[in-house]
């Protein structure tokens, strides 16, 4: 006996990646370059540490599932400075959450924000997906019984979704959406009108848009702008839209762990549920760094610095190759 739901799911890139490349080892004195996984490698702030060993003797309590009031503090504070919202847009206890990653976060959609399929008369609900996609945005649909909706991101659509191009019937039908920006691995970035209409689409057809913002630290020349940025000079509140956050990248720590989702009262609620019965909790030596994380504004700039001259690199050695351009942020 087992849900067959996961008998839809396929193996997962980087398990398929490994096999294919089992047994191949680089010429002797050459260090290979690992280029699938998608991991930082730059070394963690010094402050990660230092703050968890400042707060070994909290290892023996229980940490709270939604995360401390510092460390959701420290995420409002960072989401103001960075998206220049007006104090009170989000708050704490309201529209913020931490989570295990955002890997967990971002499948958890699914369960929060897709109903039932059964008895649905005109069809299961759909997913919107961007294509390329990350695996996790399907894991969620088609665990949910729902059916994904790849909507191609390539060259023809300037690299992101054009969820406004699908006709009505399946955007009726649509019960959430994800998006990507900066895109990965496109490095494309949704300008402000793009995440507008976006959102107003959302409103339009009631589903929910959960915007994968985890690159957003990671940027060439101009800070990409944000759902909760858009929804601000929308001015309408911030029905249907989640967003999704991460010290993985921002912070060089995906051993870490931690990062937050964000937006509609009601949705984090209920994403609050149910962590509360299957969510992994940070501890609170994790929690205490992350808040400092997400203060320090030094680090991510030496960070993107250093990407910045991969940028230069990349130009170097591809241009004018396989289709290369310089991407505005993102790996």
């Amino acid at each position: 006996m087992h849900n067959d739901a996961l008998d839809r799911l396929t193996g997962y890139p980087f398990d398929r990646l490994r096999a294919l490349l089992d047994g191949l080892k680089a010429p002797d004195g050459v260090e290979p370059v690992i280029m699938s996984l998608g991991e930082p490698r730059h070394p963690a702030p010094p402050i990660l540490a230092e703050t968890v060993a400042a707060n070994a003797d909290n290892w023996n309590l229980y940490p709270p599932i939604a995360g401390t009031p510092e460390l959701l503090d420290a995420i409002i504070g960072w989401l103001n400075r960075r998206y220049s919202l007006a104090d009170g847009f989000v708050r704490p206890a309201d529209n913020v959450l931490a989570v295990s990653g955002t890997r967990e976060a971002l499948y958890m959609a699914g369960d929060v924000c897709i109903p039932s399929a059964a008895g649905a008369g005109n069809g299961p609900p759909l997913v919107l997906i961007p294509n390329p996609f990350y695996q996790v945005y399907v894991g969620a649909t088609l665990m949910r019984r729902a059916e994904p909706v790849y909507v191609p991101a390539t060259e023809t659509t300037g690299f992101l979704p054009d969820f406004a191009a699908l006709d009505g019937e399946t955007l009726n039908r649509t019960a959430l959406a994800y998006l990507c920006s900066p895109a990965n691995p496109q490095g494309t970035i949704a300008n402000l009108d793009y995440l507008k209409a976006a959102i107003s689409l959302a409103w339009k057809y009631d589903f929910v848009l959960a915007a994968d913002e985890c690159y957003a630290e990671i940027y060439d020349q101009e800070a990409p702008p944000g759902l909760l940025q858009a929804a601000s000079k929308l001015g309408s509140g911030l029905h249907n839209i989640l967003v999704f956050h991460s010290l993985s990248k921002r912070s060089n720590a995906p051993g870490l762990r931690s990062g937050f989702v964000a937006g509609d009262p009601d949705l984090i609620q209920r994403f609050k549920t149910l962590r509360n019965y299957g969510g992994a909790t940070l501890p609170i030596p994790i929690l205490a760094a992350s808040a400092a994380l997400w203060r320090d504004n030094d680090s991510p700039e030496a960070n993107r610095v250093l990407y910045r001259k991969k940028f230069d690199l990349a130009d170097q050695i591809l241009n004018g190759r396989l289709g290369y351009y310089r991407p505005g942020g993102g790996f």
